[in-house]
């Protein structure tokens, strides 16, 4: 049973992650032949303001000021 975990900022929409999930799916679903009804996806959303990369978070990196 694949599990697939996306870890994503905060600001999608509800219609952007549920495409996700559906495209995240199928793409299990081609590349190792797993039914469909066994792939699990987790979305998880973070604050912006939790999530950084070199000791800028993304909230900092998106501001005008940052």
């Amino acid at each position: 049973m694949p599990l697939v975990e996306v870890t994503l900022t905060e600001g999608r929409t509800p219609e952007q992650v549920r495409a996700l999930i559906s495209e995240v799916t199928a793409a299990v679903v081609r590349a190792v032949g797993a039914p469909k009804q066994n792939v699990r996806v987790v979305v998880r959303e973070i604050p912006g303001t939790h999530f950084a990369a070199g000791d800028v978070t993304i909230a900092e990196r998106e501001s005008p000021h940052g």
